[in-house]
């Protein structure tokens, strides 16, 4: 039973159903069990040895295989307890990066005197650390049995990194009381050492929120998992030209997507509709987040 994912509310029910979570885990063919898998019909996989994975695949053609790193294995359970376990919307939005592209011009040569590469992503590390010092519910999160919620009186902004071996998420710790060449500079420092597999126990874990940038990239918008126990996640995608009406004339103006995932528990869709608005608004004059 130790490695079947379920919040401690679903134990409780399961007990009470006097249902073995195990035989209705293997039922379903998964490792994770939220209180409407107790209920039985159709929420249920049929019953028997095999489950919707347990399929020769071999029958069909030529495979191969390539084992789940342990890490990659971790990572699975987590974002498939994550999606059973939380309701979460995505609210999707854009915002005006005309002007970070100028000020990164403009401080371009204090960057290389720095040796700091001050990215767009510093920029919006930045912002977010200022969006949740101005909204507290998206810097909580939810005890286990969904009762209670904890407010945070620190800002640490996970950074999700694509290496290798698999997503690592790193934090920057107290982002709210950093400037942006200090953030510029962890950035680097842990992106580098994720790639290098170079990050340890105290550089991962208690995130306020993660960002996750896919940028560099590509796409137009997505849907990220919420990270728990975070209540929320934003989601960038690469910037684009968009045609803005400056009453008859037409104005092109550089716009980042951006993808809100969040706990419903929580936020609900005027909360998340308020704080991107601001957190745009950060973004468009990001004079003050020089101050």
């Amino acid at each position: 039973m130790s490695d079947i994912i379920a919040s401690p509310s679903t134990r409780r029910l399961a007990r009470e159903k006097g249902v073995d979570i195990a035989q209705r885990a293997k039922a379903l063919g998964r490792t994770t069990i939220a209180p409407e898998d107790l209920e039985g019909g159709s929420t249920a996989a049929p019953t028997g040895d095999t489950g919707y994975w347990d399929v020769d695949h071999s029958h069909y053609g030529p495979v191969t295989t390539e084992p789940m790193s342990r890490f990659a294995q971790v990572a699975a359970r987590n974002m498939a307890a994550a999606q059973s376990l939380i309701p979460a919307v995505t609210h999707h939005d854009r915002a005006d990066v005309s002007g970070i592209e100028a000020l990164r011009k403009t401080l371009k040569p204090e960057a290389q005197a720095r040796g700091v590469k001050l990215t767009a992503l510093a920029f919006h590390v930045a912002a977010l650390a200022r969006a949740l010092r101005a909204f507290a519910r998206f810097n909580a999160s939810l005890t286990p049995d969904g009762d209670t919620l904890i407010l945070k009186d620190y800002v640490h902004i996970g950074i999700a990194v694509d290496t290798p071996h698999g997503l690592m998420v790193p934090v920057i710790r107290d982002a709210d009381q950093k400037g942006l060449w200090q953030i510029g500079a962890e950035i680097a420092d842990l992106a580098g050492r994720a790639q290098a597999r170079k990050v340890g126990p105290d550089d991962m874990g208690g995130a306020s929120m993660t960002i996750t940038n896919l940028g560099g990239i590509g796409g137009t918008a997505f849907t990220p998992i919420v990270n728990p126990p975070e209540v929320a996640i934003l989601g960038i995608t690469r910037t684009e030209t968009v045609t803005v009406w400056d009453g008859d004339t037409p104005r092109p103006v550089p716009m980042v997507p951006l993808d809100l995932s969040y706990d419903h528990r929580v936020i609900n869709g005027a909360d998340a509709a308020r704080f991107m608005t601001h957190y745009a608004g950060l973004i468009a004059d990001p004079r003050n987040m020089l101050i």
